[in-house]
């Protein structure tokens, strides 16, 4: 049984059609790259899966879950993290407050309970702070020793890794990536690559959202390419990059308004 199985989901804008009847699975443990132009639908279609902006027709089920319908913060519960296109923290936080922000949902204090500060609430908040510390530690020296800095004076390489690092603190079992390396030079880009591979060994299922072809081709089990809203391609990297079609719409897309 798939993980993710989304059927013939369409998003339109005011008769503008942002995805139309876009199907695809995702199973357990794959790392998917989601690929396609600017302004193909790759954004739109993590926000309907998130339950940030659901589709006017379609099925997005998790397991035997439906997801359309349910909020952004019961969607996360079901066991689906992500991080965004544009970098979304909070600035005046710290490093390791922004990383328990992505925790905090499965917590049980709640506003009586945080201004009692029984015991319990003690021994939650302690667990928490480990769990982030065991997160940021897959960053290497990169986070870590930043745990006081607000968020606001990291690099913009590193506000990239902690949103990462946000989102996997709730151990999902699916997370969506949108353009993780994004103003990443080669040696950062290849950290990443080697984080995704190691976010798949952790158990968790990748669907990432990237433009850089050369990540694209090296970590990819699958790709599924998006051009106007709508599925034109799916398969292995040695696959897409034989396809016709992908050339045309993708590659040769941006190397026409390159010459132009």
């Amino acid at each position: 049984m798939a993980l993710l199985e989304i059927t013939d989901v369409t998003k339109d804008f005011g008769g503008l059609e942002a995805l139309h009847d876009v199907s695809l699975q995702i199973n357990a443990g794959d790392i998917i790259s989601l690929i396609g132009p600017n302004g193909a639908g790759k954004t739109t279609l993590f926000n309907c899966i998130t339950g940030t902006m659901p589709p006017n027709t379609g099925s997005i089920k998790f397991e035997d879950t439906e997801l359309v319908g349910l909020q952004p913060h019961e969607v996360a519960r079901q066991g689906i993290a992500r991080t965004f296109q544009h970098i979304r923290l909070f600035n005046r936080m710290t490093v390791q407050d922004n990383v328990m922000v992505g925790n905090d949902y499965k917590g049980r204090t709640g506003i009586f309970s945080a201004l009692l500060r029984p015991p319990r609430v003690a021994r939650e908040e302690t667990t928490s702070r480990e769990k982030c510390r065991e997160v940021l530690s897959l960053f290497g020296e990169r986070l870590l020793p930043r745990l006081t800095q607000y968020a606001n004076m990291l690099s913009y390489a590193n506000r990239r890794r902690l949103e990462i690092a946000r989102a996997l603190v709730s151990e999902p079992r699916l997370i969506l990536l949108d353009e993780p390396t994004a103003g990443m030079n080669p040696h950062e880009t290849q950290g990443i690559v080697d984080l995704i591979r190691l976010i798949r060994e952790r158990g968790h299922t990748v669907m990432v959202i990237e433009h850089k072809m050369k990540v694209v081709m090296t970590v990819s089990d699958r790709i599924i390419v998006l051009d106007h809203g709508e599925k034109i391609a799916e398969g292995t990297p040695d696959q897409i990059a034989a396809n016709n079609d992908v050339i045309e719409a993708y590659m040769g897309g941006r190397q026409r308004a390159q010459a132009e």
